[in-house]
């Protein structure tokens, strides 16, 4: 008999997680409160920085904030600085600075300094000087980097791309307006710089993930992702880990946190997930943008589908919070109270966790191609170890479109193969590398022909071929990828009117395996693919794996090195999914609720026959509430 488990069990959650944490901060990581320089000037009245401080603490427990000192060439003076920093010196908190290096905007689009301009070079090094007096710590706010063409940006940058000029123009810009007029000042300041959530186009802008990073004492991570769908970058809802852990990659254990905010989400366990999710990357701090934000009533948004559900954000529990936090509270409850019960709760998990780990990714710096493709995969169960160097010693290595930035590439993927090893190429990767060395490797070709897929058949060997799933799943539009009989096996087919196109293609080289991964036009079109399809991809891309998940998409897989996971549902809807170990483990710990789950009595999820030859792993069903997530130990 199947086991089912509902991911919250909500009295028993509550008070576990809540008996004896009011006095304390939190266990297994800090909380800072970033203070724009706007609030700031606000409090020029000084009750009303201790009326909203009472508002925010009475909810939610802080251990520092950040003090901006300079944001659209606005300023706070030395003395109203001085007399805020000492407040919060005063009650206990630490107190850093911040600077937001944006110049207001055009039409709502971002607008930089220019760094080509003395007068504007002049304001930047007088403002770092104004932090530096103040505060031994001064973070820099994501708008360090620049968008001007202005007549002096356009004759400085001469021949070179605008890619090269600004790279070479924000690391001097970053060494003698900041670091050094910061130093000459207080020559041990600790300078951090805020990298935002656009990782993919930093380089365009100036930012520089290769230099900037040892330049600076430490940095920070934009891990707000807000609506995938109505904002900029459709950033995907996996991106608030996976950023996280890509800059720790580049500056291990430098960087110090990640930063949330409360804006363009259009339902209030959006704002949640982004909390969750980047205390599972396990980042030392969160820092929460920003003051006014959190003394603002909740807006819980678009969320009747699942109000009534036992989800992780769970309004009775949250009130009941908010009324254990301030019992003699008239006014409704705000972000900060939020804030305080996400992180209350998950507080208690992640200190159960181990190393994170996941499929390892190379992404080269200044890298662009098939953009945060990386987070699509992540939202279909697809664990992601993002790297800035070629991972040599995993076992299975997944590269994107980006990898092609490496002009050594090739060698490395022959490098692997030869060492007996699995390498998954995309079909952008594949489309990059034609005509650089991917033929002297196997020969395919990606056309410019288009295919309609709606069926798909998964086959192992020669005209074997079992239909996993049949014409009636949403049709998805790919390339057809060319390739010679046995000499490369489509491994898994897209039917259209009845002719399979490679989905996943399989070639042996020396002792390793390479495999092509279609990957649709839209990305989102991954999300359409059926579960049992989902399935037949990971039995290739995850094998040896120790823990995966099969299931519907935006169904997101935590792993760590201690026999963790955590499962979250980014879903509207309740989701069922099978949970696979590899070893000897029969039962499940919710990290929670100490619940135990039995292993099922199956051994393989249905329709998974034909795909590839199957490992042995103990299977597990789990039942997720929508935008919710579970914490687990596995036990033998």
């Amino acid at each position: 008999m199947k086991t089912i488990v509902c991911v919250q069990l909500w009295s028993v959650l509550l008070w576990l997680c809540c008996v004896g944490t009011d006095a304390a901060q939190y266990t297994n990581f800090n909380v800072a409160i970033y203070v724009p320089v706007s609030v700031v000037r606000r409090f020029e009245d000084p009750n009303a920085l201790e009326r909203q401080w009472n508002l925010i603490s009475n909810q939610l427990k802080v251990d520092k904030v950040y003090i901006e000192v300079q944001r659209d060439r606005t300023l706070a003076s030395d003395e109203l600085i001085e007399r805020v920093k000492q407040f919060f010196l005063n009650n206990g908190i630490k107190a850093a600075g911040g600077m937001a290096l944006s110049d207001g905007s055009v039409g709502g689009q971002f607008k930089s300094f220019c760094y080509t301009d003395p007068a504007d070079r002049a304001f930047v090094r007088n403002a770092v000087e104004l932090a530096a007096r103040h505060f031994d710590e001064v973070i820099q706010d994501d708008f360090f980097f620049v968008t001007t063409k202005y007549e002096s940006d356009i004759a400085a940058k001469g021949n070179r791309s605008w890619t090269e000029f600004r790279l070479k123009l924000m690391r001097e810009a970053a060494e003698e307006l900041i670091l050094k007029p910061a130093r000459a000042i207080k020559p041990a300041l600790k300078m951090i710089i805020k990298y935002p959530n656009w990782y993919e186009h930093f380089q365009g802008l100036g930012y520089d993930l290769e230099v900037q990073p040892h330049m600076f004492d430490a940095i920070y991570t934009g891990t707000e992702t807000r609506d995938p769908e109505l904002t900029d970058q459709n950033l995907q809802e996996y991106e608030s880990y996976l950023i996280f852990r890509y800059l720790e990659n580049i500056a291990p254990g430098r960087n110090l946190g990640g930063w949330v905010d409360t804006y363009s989400i259009r339902h209030i366990d959006r704002y949640a997930e982004q909390v969750w999710c980047t205390m599972f990357a396990k980042a030392p701090e969160i820092t929460l943008f920003e003051w006014s934000a959190l003394t603002r009533p909740v807006n819980l948004g678009e969320r009747s589908a699942w109000a009534e559900l036992p989800t992780s954000f769970n309004r009775q529990k949250w009130l009941e919070f908010c009324r254990r936090k301030n019992p003699n509270a008239t006014d409704e409850p705000t972000y900060a109270s939020v804030a305080g019960f996400c992180l209350e709760q998950i507080d208690a998990v992640v200190g159960n966790l181990g190393r994170p780990i996941g499929i390892k990714s190379y992404k080269p710096f200044h890298s662009w191609g098939e953009d945060f493709l990386h987070n699509y995969l992540g939202n279909i169960g697809i664990p992601i170890d993002l790297c800035p160097y070629f991972p040599t010693n995993a076992n299975v290595v997944l590269l994107t479109e980006c990898a092609s930035f490496d002009p050594d590439i090739i060698p490395k993927i022959k490098m692997q193969l030869t060492a007996g090893k699995t390498v998954i190429v995309t079909s952008g990767l594949l489309r990059a590398l034609q005509g650089r060395g991917i033929e002297d490797i196997l020969e395919v070709e990606y056309t410019d022909r288009k295919v309609l897929a709606r069926g798909y058949v998964a086959g192992f060997g020669a005209g074997t071929g079992t239909v996993i799933a049949d014409d009636q799943a949403q049709p998805i539009l790919i390339t057809d990828i060319r390739f010679l009989t046995n000499d490369a096996w489509p491994v898994i087919r897209a039917l259209a009117n009845g002719r399979g196109y490679p989905l996943l293609l399989m070639d042996r080289y020396a002792k390793g395996v390479l495999y092509i991964w279609t990957i649709p036009d839209n990305f989102n079109d991954l999300y359409l693919l059926p579960v049992q399809v989902l399935s037949a991809i990971k039995d290739h891309v995850m094998k040896t794996f120790s823990v995966r998940v099969d299931g519907p998409s935006h169904v997101a897989l935590f792993a760590y090195d201690n026999n963790t996971f955590v499962l979250q549902s980014f879903r509207d809807d309740v989701a069922q999914v099978r949970v696979g170990l590899l070893g000897k483990f029969s039962r499940l710990q919710n990290l929670l609720t100490d619940e135990l789950v039995a292993h099922s009595s199956a051994t393989e999820p249905a329709g998974r026959a034909g795909s590839v030859q199957q490992e042995q792993r103990t299977w597990f069903d789990v039942t997720l509430m929508p935008h919710s997530y579970v914490a687990f130990l596995a036990r033998q």
